[in-house]
């Protein structure tokens, strides 16, 4: 099993590219079901979920191909997504429990075969992520739904029909998977307290592309007007948003001047707000952002994570390791996984001062980390450690890294190329 070795205290300077979202890939590939035409994605980053979902896709009877002629291309970044003779409607559990954005072709698979049979999911121990509620929605839509010997069995054999689904609680993934099943059911459907991070927008637009009818994008309230077929489309998959705040703390962490390529201010505007506060600057040019600390050192800052437009949970990682090195106290309080600090022993092992209690943090700043042999429990916890690495003295090896390539493409490249010292060992166990 492979592990990352970086050997702390180089400042990063350089530039490095801002790979396609991983979180926005995903759902659109799963879009590809619900049309019997071709849907070619571009931009798609190198990610073993990406795999995952090919494979899944594939499993279903899509034909997954990629286009070495489009600009971009050769890198594998560019699949032709073809779901004319999908007649499979079961997604099993070894494809699925790698991954909790599978149960994303469920939607699809149901607006369009009218049954699914979607092994329950897998994917990282952060805490509860209710499928549930994906599962009542659909049957707000006309689905029959049961759960059977670890599957989800769901049939609409006369096809889904609109209704009103008011979420109790923002879902990423329930609305991914409601927006798309809605678009090829009877009538109109509007999804209330409807998610809105970018990745969704994303998503809506490309089923726009597609033919789907759908209002208020970008807003808390979509209403989708069911159309009776989807047309093929192409579509660029948007930067990913937290791959950029990842590389941002990162410039941070190490007192170091980045220009992350190919990304948008935008994307990630709570994270430029709270990062400026804690004293790391951001110039938006035609290029990208470019980052680095201002003079004065870093500054903690109490921080909670919200539903988008607030900060994002799958940030709350790597701010707390950047609040171990800043001056002050901070309190990070996390609001969506009620098990998303599992990094805090490891960070811990490194010299850091954190406390924990109940669903906050307190991380003392200002403290000298030293490199040590930890361990990742999950993506993002992972990259904590790679960036605490990065700043602290000695030798720091991280293990069970396959976390890491869920979420971060060549990461050890895209960092050594800015001077970190770094590299992916074999582990010798």
């Amino acid at each position: 099993m492979d592990q990352i070795r970086i050997r702390g205290g180089n400042p990063l300077r350089g530039t490095i590219q801002i790979s396609g979202a991983k979180n926005a890939a995903l759902p659109l590939m799963a879009a590809c079901l619900l049309s019997e035409e071709p849907l070619v994605l571009s931009n798609l980053p190198h990610l073993a979920d990406i795999a995952t979902m090919s494979n899944l896709l594939s499993e279903l009877g899509v034909n997954v191909s990629m286009n070495g002629a489009a600009p971009g291309g050769h890198g594998g970044r560019v699949f032709k997504l073809d779901a004319a003779e999908t007649s499979d409607t079961i997604a099993p559990y070894d494809l699925v429990r790698k991954m909790r954005a599978s149960v994303l072709v469920l939607g699809p698979l149901l607006a369009r075969q009218g049954r699914a049979r979607v092994s329950l999911p897998g994917g990282c121990a952060i805490g509860t992520r209710p499928v549930d509620l994906h599962l009542k929605a659909l049957e707000q839509l006309g689905a029959t739904i049961e759960l059977s010997e670890g599957y989800i069995d769901a049939r609409a054999e006369s096809g889904l029909r609109g209704g009103h689904v008011v979420f109790p609680m923002v879902t990423v993934g329930g609305t991914e998977n409601i927006l798309m099943a809605a678009t090829l059911a009877r009538g109109e459907t509007v999804i209330g307290n409807a998610a809105r991070e970018p990745e969704i927008t994303d998503l809506a637009n490309c089923l726009t592309a597609m033919g789907a009818d759908i209002r208020g994008i970008g807003t808390d309230t979509l209403k989708i007007h069911g159309v009776d077929r989807l047309h093929g489309a192409s579509h660029t998959v948007l930067p990913d948003r937290i791959e950029t705040g990842t590389y941002a703390v990162a410039a941070a962490i190490t007192g170091g001047d980045i220009l992350l390529k190919d990304t948008r201010a935008d994307l990630i505007e709570a994270v430029i707000d709270v990062l400026g506060r804690v004293g790391v600057a951001f110039d938006e040019t035609p290029a990208g952002l470019r980052v680095s600390r201002i003079n004065g050192g870093l500054h903690g800052v109490d921080l909670m994570t919200e539903p988008y437009p607030g900060f994002p949970t799958d940030m709350q990682a790597q701010f707390m390791a950047l609040m171990t090195v800043a001056s002050g106290a901070s309190m990070i309080t996390e609001t969506i996984f009620e098990n998303r600090f599992m990094h805090v022993p490891e960070l811990r092992r490194m010299g850091a001062d954190i406390n924990v209690q109940g669903r906050s943090a307190i991380v003392r700043g200002n403290q000298k980390l030293s490199g040590a042999q930890v361990m990742a429990t999950d993506l993002r916890a992972s990259v904590s450690m790679v960036l605490a690495g990065l700043a602290a003295r000695g030798e720091t090896l991280v293990s069970r890294v396959y976390h890491l390539d869920r979420g971060y493409e060549r990461l050890e490249e895209k960092l050594s190329a800015c001077g970190a010292d770094i590299e992916r060992v074999r582990d010798a166990g």
